[in-house]
């Protein structure tokens, strides 16, 4: 299995994801890094199963200029419709000013976030992406999501309690009212291809937890297996 990560914006440093999934070579993922969209070629992208993007229309950290152009975006839609699998995780919701199409691919854009708090995650239905995953709860971004596809399938969702009333955590794990559930993992096709949506991952210590690790391994294989 063979992945590219494409990262850091202005959000998240690109060694986050880079840190994440390095631990995954040992169970036979292998990656290369891009964290400077202008060193990205589209006509690459069928060198590989997955491919993960974990970046908004920034082209670095340091440079916020757009990098998703029409061609690049027509490129992404063709890479999945050829069978490839796109996996974007976090940040990599977050729409540009001219990206529609790609936002469609991916069938949705990010709308909004609270202060961090903190967020659990559950699956809640059987899928190979959350296949073994346990519920986990770290320090994160709660991602609100405007969806765009009609075929989206919600494999897990994510909680967080009402600012100021994190503690009722510590005695109600599952307080929630329906404003603070939201999308956390999700599944789409599109012809021959995959798209795998995960919006929990701001924080490094969110993506080393050992439950996101197993979800991320299966979010890539599942992904990929159509290539």
């Amino acid at each position: 299995m063979r992945a590219l990560l494409l990262c850091d914006d202005f959000y998240q440093p690109g060694e986050v994801p880079i840190q994440a999934i390095t631990p995954l070579r040992e169970k036979g993922i292998a990656f290369d890094a891009i964290k400077n969209a202008k060193d990205f070629n589209p006509e690459t992208l069928s060198n590989y199963n997955t491919v993960i993007m974990s970046t908004c229309d920034n082209i670095s950290q340091g440079d916020t200029t757009p990098w998703k152009t029409v061609a690049i975006q027509e490129a992404f839609i063709k890479y999945v419709e050829n069978g490839g699998g796109l996996l974007v995780t976090h940040n990599g919701t977050v729409a540009g000013d001219n990206t529609e199409k790609l936002d469609k691919l991916i069938g949705c854009r990010f709308a909004y976030h609270p202060n961090q708090t903190h967020v659990l995650v559950q699956a809640i239905k059987p899928h190979p992406v959350t296949e073994g995953v346990r519920p986990f709860c770290q320090l994160d971004e709660f991602y609100e999501l405007e969806l765009l596809a009609h075929d989206v399938d919600i494999l897990a969702a994510a909680y967080t309690p009402p600012q100021g009333q994190e503690e009722k955590y510590e005695t109600e794990p599952y307080y929630n009212a329906p404003a603070f559930i939201a999308p956390a993992v999700y599944v789409r096709t599109q012809e021959k291809g995959r798209v795998c949506v995960i919006t929990p991952g701001h924080n490094l210590e969110v993506w080393l937890d050992a439950q996101f690790q197993r979800l991320l391994e299966n979010a890539i294989r599942w992904c990929g297996s159509k290539r």
